[in-house]
Order: C-alpha cells, then sequence, then structure tokens
C-alpha cells in the first residue's frame, strides 16, 4: 500500500503528490520512475520520480490529467487514502559526474522530473544553467525549486506573460550563438520541444540527453508502446532509457506513433480553458 500524504493542484491540470514509499525513497536516483496500481481493476502507470525524500522515506509526484487513470489517481483519492502497490525504482538513472556547464531545460510538466537531475548536477559540482517554461504564468511550476538548485535560472512563457516571452530553445540558442561553453543538455517535456532542443544543439555539436518517460505504458518493456529507434535501433524508453542521445532519436518517427492513436485515447473533460489539450 502506499499513503498519500499531501495533495497539491498545481494548476487546473496537474496535481502534486507526496507519497509515502520508503524502500523507493531509500533506492531510487534521479531520472527514475515509478510504476503505480491505484486499485486492484485500475490499469498500471508509470511516472517520473520528482523528488524524493530519504530521511523521511517519501517520494514526490507530479501527475498531468491527461486521461481516465491520471484522473482518477487525482481526482478521486485525498491525503489519507491509500493506492493498492507501487513498484520502484524503475528504468536506468541519470548519468552523473561534473561535466563543467550544464544546461537543464524543463517543458511544461517536464520540470518536474528534470528538478531532481538539476540538483545533483549542482551537487557534482557543475555549473548549472536552468532553463524553464510553459505556455503562460499560470503553467510555469516550481521556480523556486529550480532557482535554489541551478546557477541561473531563466524562466519563458510562450505568450510572454511572465518571464522572457517564446521558447525554451530561444534563450538555448542564444547563449549558443554567444559562443558560450556549454558541455552537456538535458531537456525533458513535450516530445516536439525536446526535439527543437536537438535541434538546436546539433549544429554546435554539444551532447544533449533527453528523457522519453512521456511515451512510456507498461513500464517493463512488455507492451512495446515507448519503442523508439535511436541511432537506427529499436530502443525501449523504459528499460533501456528512459534518457537517450538526442542527437540520435528519430522524433520524427517518434511523433507520427504518437498520434496514431490520439482519437481513441482523447477523453471528455473540461479544465475551463486553461489547455489546448483536445484541440
Amino acid at each position: 500500500m502506499a499513503k498519500i500524504l499531501d495533495k497539491k493542484k498545481l494548476s487546473p491540470v496537474v496535481y502534486e503528490l507526496e507519497i509515502d514509499a520508503p524502500l523507493i525513497a531509500r533506492k531510487c536516483k534521479p531520472g527514475q520512475f515509478v510504476i503505480v496500481l491505484s486499485d486492484p481493476e485500475s490499469e498500471r502507470v508509470p511516472f517520473t520520480i520528482a523528488d524524493f525524500d530519504r530521511e523521511k522515506g517519501t517520494i514526490i509526484m507530479v501527475i498531468q490529467v491527461v486521461g481516465n487513470t491520471s484522473r482518477h489517481l487525482c481526482e478521486d483519492f485525498e491525503v489519507g487514502d491509500e493506492w493498492d502497490n507501487i513498484v520502484g525504482p524503475l528504468g536506468q538513472p541519470s548519468e552523473m559526474k561534473n561535466f563543467g556547464t550544464v544546461v537543464c531545460i524543463g517543458g511544461g510538466v517536464g520540470v518536474a522530473p528534470v528538478y531532481p537531475i538539476t540538483r545533483a548536477y549542482k551537487e557534482q559540482g557543475n555549473k548549472v544553467i536552468s532553463i524553464i517554461g510553459g505556455r503562460n504564468k499560470d503553467l510555469v511550476m516550481w521556480e523556486d525549486r529550480m532557482r535554489a538548485a541551478s546557477d541561473e535560472l531563466i524562466v519563458c512563457t510562450d505568450d510572454g506573460s511572465y518571464g522572457k516571452k517564446g521558447f525554451v530553445t530561444d534563450p538555448l540558442k542564444e547563449m549558443l550563438e554567444r559562443g558560450e561553453k556549454i558541455d552537456y543538455v538535458i531537456a525533458i517535456g513535450p516530445v516536439v520541444m525536446m526535439k527543437n532542443v536537438a535541434r538546436t544543439t546539433e549544429p554546435y555539436h554539444v551532447r544533449t540527453v533527453v528523457s522519453l518517460n512521456t511515451i512510456m505504458v507498461d513500464g517493463t518493456g512488455m507492451c512495446g508502446g515507448c519503442r523508439v529507434l535511436v541511432g537506427g535501433e529499436n530502443k525501449f524508453a523504459c528499460v533501456d532509457g528512459p534518457e537517450f542521445d538526442a542527437h540520435k532519436v528519430n522524433f520524427d518517427n517518434l511523433l507520427e506513433r504518437q498520434i496514431m492513436y490520439k482519437d481513441q485515447e482523447s477523453v471528455e473533460w473540461s479544465c475551463g480553458g486553461a489547455c489546448k489539450c483536445l484541440k
């Protein structure tokens, strides 16, 4: 059983949940994920560990409501309730060392999984520049956490309502064009965003890694839903990743596969006009 210790609504469709999971908190590393089964009749779903506290024995997950299962987990369970079980940590952890200057990029809810990685890189002695973004000010999340974990933080919004107007790739491109020394880039967020980060850094030969946690389904390599072409070879995000060399990922193939069952996977719900999820 996994008890919910705290629950926060970060936006109309995003929730932050603190879970009592001492065994997972003791072993997990940045970049890894868990599989949640809310009740015996529910679907098994993977979620990246957004934070952990080894002393308290807790982990934090940030969940965006995009389907029936995520809605069930976020809206039908309150503080004190228990999920049937939670399994982890799973997946390959992020590579940890002193690269030099690291740029950590988080788009939307991708800020949550990039946070523990950012913090760990800072602890490794790297100079950490973080870029986070959202469509508007209300959708920018965990700014305080990211600022504390970074030497420099740049915030972007698509509509210019907060921070720099534009996409997270804009300040990255500006730094590269100025000739700033960047040794390593990691990006987590929507697949299109990660594709654009890869395109931005490739001409400068900057090592770039993306986390494909958003495409995971089963979480064990059995379903094949997270199959991705990396360097011309089939890989599975859940067992071989979720982090891969961004310049070797076939993003065009991945984006085509993502929309194959869009109509079947869509659910009807109202977010008050805060997002464009059904458009």
